[in-house]
């Protein structure tokens, strides 16, 4: 079927939209409670919990994306690549389920997680970047909606991101009336993660055939990209390379790891992680059947990817150490006594705002309206049954789990602003350039972290949640203006041939972002004082203003760059 040619956007964002909210939902979930099942069931210290566990996974998690973005270019196509990721991804949560089952035997549980992990980063490695990949191409090209299209997109990934650690952590983060952890309740917070990544992978499986089309009626991400043709490309459709140049870059690769290992005392992981990195750059860049014209772009890409680094090694201390924050040092009282049956439709109320705006702006498929209405419609129901039950529903303290829905509560308000922005910017030719929306998220994140330092500088008692809030919400206005513009940036300027594994490359920044920022999260003066090259971190307001620093200077510099940027993206800005 043929798109329909409307300011809206296509019944496909929708659908892929809807996918990714439920594997964001389970990752976030997951993710939400990872450092504290560490900390507080398998009973490991917070540098492990940080650096060996959260850093090493999702960092892993990360790099997969190149395995998965080969995969669909190669062998599979993106449809193929997304649901087997969407399975692997259910398997390991369901692992994770077994894992807190058997908290009673820590080694077996400790095993089992590992497992688990594993399962996740390849289901994630097939998923992500080929259902980002499949967004870009619902359009035709030089469409003005795609940097609007991936924003709302980036919005469906952070409603998930919202519900996903509300609901596993309402379930699995529980504390008795001492403050200690509930250890049996961790398991049902991962078996709502595995459950939301089957709905999602299903979901997908239901409408792809209809919906996952190009503006032509095509279907998308069936045959591999490596087969698609694109007349206005020069260069050859091969991504073939010579064996020796594929040697050379492997011993590169090598030579970093064990620089990195034996030279700056980095875990194995942290080791591969920056090599490959590395050694995966070089080899694309150097690849001789580049024009110097799709060279430049690409080099774009990796300048971007790099300064993106610098972002979420800060921003995914959210899932680390800015959640043991939350829990160690943050005053979480807050009193609510209600009816359940009012949480439900206030619940209710919520979501029909949000299907209302999401149907101004693009098209909703008729099987999802229908479900949509009968879960409407069920949930009034309950509500109703609740209220002549007069179930309570009494809250005392918000769990440390909770915090990281902040960021996508606000992401969900802002975004509908911001996207609305850069399609009045753009229709007034000018809105700002790639690179200068990265700069000034950036400085949003820097800001962000100003503020919470100076919120806890100088207190000895707990802080108030209002800080954090506050925090959360200069991180989301910078957010918006880089991740999605990245997704963007990267499906227009990457050449065909290229689309899926630049977009791994992509997602690479964040494998080292991450694992770098389990060593940052790591220097956190739980047990004394840390350092980080020379200097010395004695307390809250020194972790805190080493984001200042890392994320303000790589803000400066992306802006001193953009020019330099911009010549090399041509009329793509």
């Amino acid at each position: 079927m043929t798109q329909p040619q409307s300011g809206k956007h296509p019944k496909g964002l929708f659908v892929l939209f809807f996918t990714e909210m439920w594997e964001r939902f389970s990752y976030y979930g997951n993710r939400a409670l990872l450092v504290l099942y560490v900390v507080n069931v398998l009973m490991m210290s917070d540098k492990y919990a940080q650096d060996d566990v959260y850093g090493s996974y999702t960092g892993l998690v990360y790099l997969t994306t190149l395995l998965g973005g080969y995969v669909a270019d190669r062998l599979w196509g993106n449809r193929r690549s997304v649901i087997t990721g969407g399975f692997l991804m259910a398997i390991g949560q369901f692992l994770m389920f077994f894992s807190a089952s058997s908290y009673d035997n820590i080694p077996m549980a400790h095993t089992i997680m590992w497992v688990a992990l594993v399962f996740m980063m390849l289901g994630f490695g097939l998923f992500k970047p080929n259902i980002s990949t499949l967004v870009g191409q619902l359009y035709p090209e030089n469409d003005k909606r795609l940097d609007a299209a991936y924003t709302v997109f980036y919005m469906g990934i952070n409603l998930g991101a919202f519900i996903g650690p509300l609901v596993c952590g309402g379930l699995g983060n529980q504390y008795d009336e001492n403050g200690a952890a509930v250890k049996e309740a961790f398991k049902w917070g991962f078996a709502s993660a595995g459950v939301a990544m089957l709905v999602g992978t299903f979901a997908f499986i239901w409408l792809k055939n209809k919906y996952i089309v190009s503006p032509t009626g095509q279907g998308l991400g069936i045959v591999p990209n490596i087969a698609m043709k694109k007349e206005t490309e020069t260069g050859k459709e091969t991504t073939a390379t010579s064996l020796k140049h594929v040697a050379t870059w492997a011993i590169i690769t090598l030579a970093c790891i064990l620089g990195f290992r034996f030279l700056l005392d980095f875990d194995w992981i942290g080791c591969f992680i920056f090599g490959v990195a590395i050694g995966v750059a070089g080899l694309i860049i150097t690849d001789k059947t580049l024009t110097p014209s799709e060279r430049g772009r690409v080099m774009v890409i990796f300048l971007s990817a790099f300064f993106v680094i610098f972002f979420w090694s800060a921003f995914e201390q959210a899932g680390s150490s800015l959640t043991l924050f939350a829990e160690r040092n943050t005053n979480r009282s807050f009193l609510l006594n209600t009816k359940l049956g009012t949480m439900i439709l206030g619940i209710l109320a919520v979501a029909v705002l949000l299907y209302f705006f999401l149907q101004r702006i693009m098209e909703i498929p008729v099987e999802l309206k229908r479900i949509f209405a009968v879960l409407g419609i069920g949930a009034v129901i309950l509500a109703v049954y609740h209220y002549i039950q007069g179930t309570p529903y009494n809250l005392t303290e918000i769990p440390s789990s909770w915090f990281n829905s902040v960021n996508s509560m606000w992401l969900i308000l802002v975004a509908p602003f911001l996207s609305q922005l850069w399609s009045w910017l753009g229709r007034k030719n000018v809105e700002p350039s790639s690179p200068k929306k990265q700069a000034i998220g950036l400085m949003f994140l820097a800001g962000g972290y100003l503020l919470i330092a100076y919120g806890v500088k100088d207190r000895t008692d707990a802080a108030s949640m209002i800080w954090l809030l506050a925090m959360y919400f200069m991180h989301t206005v910078g957010e918006l203006c880089l991740s999605p513009i990245g997704l963007s940036l990267v499906n227009r300027l990457a050449p065909a041939r290229f689309t899926s594994i630049l977009m791994g490359v992509w997602f690479l920044s964040n494998a080292v972002a991450n694992k770098f920022g389990g060593k940052l999260g790591a220097l956190l003066p739980s047990q004394g004082p840390t350092k980080f090259v020379g200097y010395t971190i004695n307390n809250l307001y020194d972790f805190f203003m080493v984001f200042v620093v890392l994320s303000g200077v790589a803000s400066i510099l992306l802006f001193l760059l953009s020019g330099w940027m911009e010549k090399r993206m041509g009329t793509e800005k």
